[in-house]
């Protein structure tokens, strides 16, 4: 497995390639997470896939210029990152807002799409009253730092009850209690200020999509992810878990691999 940097877009993007002659897929993990995120997944499908695992802006060991960015500047990082691995079309495994960012990468450059993985996202910006909270959050983190007030109920709407999923508290709570307020302020803002994208946009991509989704998801409904996955005239299948928040692929690996393998077998490695 390569571990390196790269500079993109004034960026020192960091990421992980497990290299090989298989069909490339490009992991984008959600919010306060990094690419470690993806560990099952990755386990499972090198070496048959060749598995590019990318800490996005603000987020894990890419050193970021710590200025204002959107999902577009991360679309950017990423076709910048294919186009130096000389890859031409890959399969996006996007969680959250890496979904988001992959669905947008999708419609602006479809070229470079084989196919999608999408994992707890959703077609609407969130609604108002959660962009009001998730905004007291920002502010508050932003002005005096990461508290437990403010991590506890992120992990339980990320992540899931401490009691179920403590493992993941565990190896999550220390990062996230590290995390800078300037990166919170500006991250979360790339996050809320996501545009709306339209019917028509989400109809126009043709290629072949999988839909994972926590079925006691909060921040996230998951009526909301099937109204998006409605639009794709190319979807292959939902999978839907009983007792998962929103990190899905993270606790739940061993009910969300499998049909992603099964996926990828059939519409990927042909």
């Amino acid at each position: 497995m390569l571990m390196t940097t790269v500079q993109i877009n004034n960026q020192e993007l960091f990421f992980e390639d497990s290299g090989g002659d298989g069909p490339p897929l490009l992991f984008l993990h959600g919010f306060l997470f990094d690419h470690t995120m993806f560990k099952a997944q990755v386990d499972m499908l090198t070496p048959d896939y060749r598995c590019i695992q990318l800490d996005t802006r603000g987020f894990g060991q890419t050193k970021w210029d710590g200025k204002a960015f959107d999902l577009y500047d991360i679309v950017s990082d990423c076709i910048g990152l294919l186009d130096h691995l000389g890859i031409e079309k890959v399969t996006l495994m996007g969680m959250s807002q890496g979904a988001y960012a992959s669905v947008r990468l999708a419609i602006r450059h479809p070229e470079r799409v084989q196919a999608m993985v999408l994992m707890s996202t959703r077609m609407d910006i969130t609604s108002q009253e959660f962009n009001d909270n998730y905004k007291t959050l920002r502010d508050a983190w932003r002005e005096n730092g990461a508290q437990d007030f403010l991590i506890e109920p992120l992990m339980n709407l990320l992540i899931g009850g401490q009691e179920h999923f403590g493992e993941h508290w565990a190896r999550w709570r220390p990062s996230w209690e590290r995390f800078p307020g300037e990166a919170m302020y500006h991250t979360m803002n790339a996050l809320l200020a996501r545009n709306i994208l339209t019917e028509e946009e989400i109809r126009q991509i043709d290629v072949p999509v999988l839909s994972v989704h926590g079925l006691d998801d909060l921040g996230t409904p998951v009526g909301l992810a099937d109204r998006l996955y409605n639009l794709f005239p190319n979807g292959k299948g939902k999978v839907r878990v009983k007792g998962a928040a929103h990190a899905v692929n993270m606790t739940h690996p061993d009910i969300v691999t499998p049909p992603i393998r099964e996926f990828l077998d059939t519409y990927v490695n042909i």
